[in-house]
């Protein structure tokens, strides 16, 4: 299957890691990976800052730049929500094959043993857009619970926020600090050694909250964890 990769601007910018892992695994499930040049970010900053018309010109920007792919895979819950639910009220029509990562892996491949190996306990943060707007459901449980060597751990208050929401943890940081460090509370809790999640910048914010703690606890994106082998490093 031929398959383009929005790698979106914070995983680019800050956690290309993520975007390695996801070709790492996309490319060993033998799909066609490409990366589109000319992507940029996909608008959710502007829009949701109440910025709308600089939004448009970015969502026209995808769509354009991303037209007349068979699949769009996003590592970015938050991303895949602001393309699929909110470009039409820029009216602009996203395209067809926008898919979270995750959900193109159990929904479109078909699979939940994608072939990792991650022997250590994982906890798994349901972000906010990934659980309310995409409603990703069972599938990162299944696609971690598949992972030989890998320990899956409940996490206590799961489908709390983590207080990061973008701007949010700028125009209200007192408040987001505070939810941050209930969720930090709650990953310590179940002893596990890693935290892992759908979207880089919820992990951000929570692993900036443990590693502050000094709490030893780190932080990975789904992608990671599941193009992870025992001949490959995570």
């Amino acid at each position: 299957m031929r398959v383009a990769l929005f790698i979106t601007c914070v995983n680019d910018t800050l956690f290309p890691g993520t975007g390695r892992a996801t070709v790492r695994l996309l490319e060993r499930l033998g799909c066609q990976v490409e990366f589109p040049a000319a992507q940029t970010c996909c608008g959710q900053m502007h829009f949701n800052t109440g910025y709308r018309a600089d939004a448009a010109p970015l969502a026209r920007r995808f769509t354009d730049t991303f037209d007349g792919y068979e699949a769009i895979v996003v590592p970015s819950g938050s991303c895949a929500a602001m393309i699929r639910e909110w470009y039409p009220t820029l009216g602009v029509q996203p395209p067809a094959g926008v898919h979270e990562l995750s959900e193109f892996l159990v929904d479109v491949l078909g699979v939940t043993d994608v072939g990792a190996y991650f022997p250590h306990t994982v906890t798994y943060h349901p972000t906010c857009h990934s659980l309310r707007s995409l409603r990703l459901g069972d599938r990162p449980y299944e696609l971690l619970s598949a992972v030989r060597g890998l320990t899956l751990l409940p996490l206590g208050g799961a489908e709390e926020c983590c207080g990061f929401g973008g701007t949010f943890a700028l125009k209200n940081p007192a408040v987001s600090a505070a939810m941050g460090t209930d969720k930090m509370r709650n990953v310590l809790d179940t002893g596990a050694e890693v935290l892992c999640a759908a979207d880089n910048s919820c992990l951000m914010h929570i692993g900036g909250t443990l590693r502050r703690q000094r709490a030893g606890v780190r932080t990975m994106h789904l992608a990671q964890i599941l193009a992870a082998t025992e001949e490959e490093p995570a």
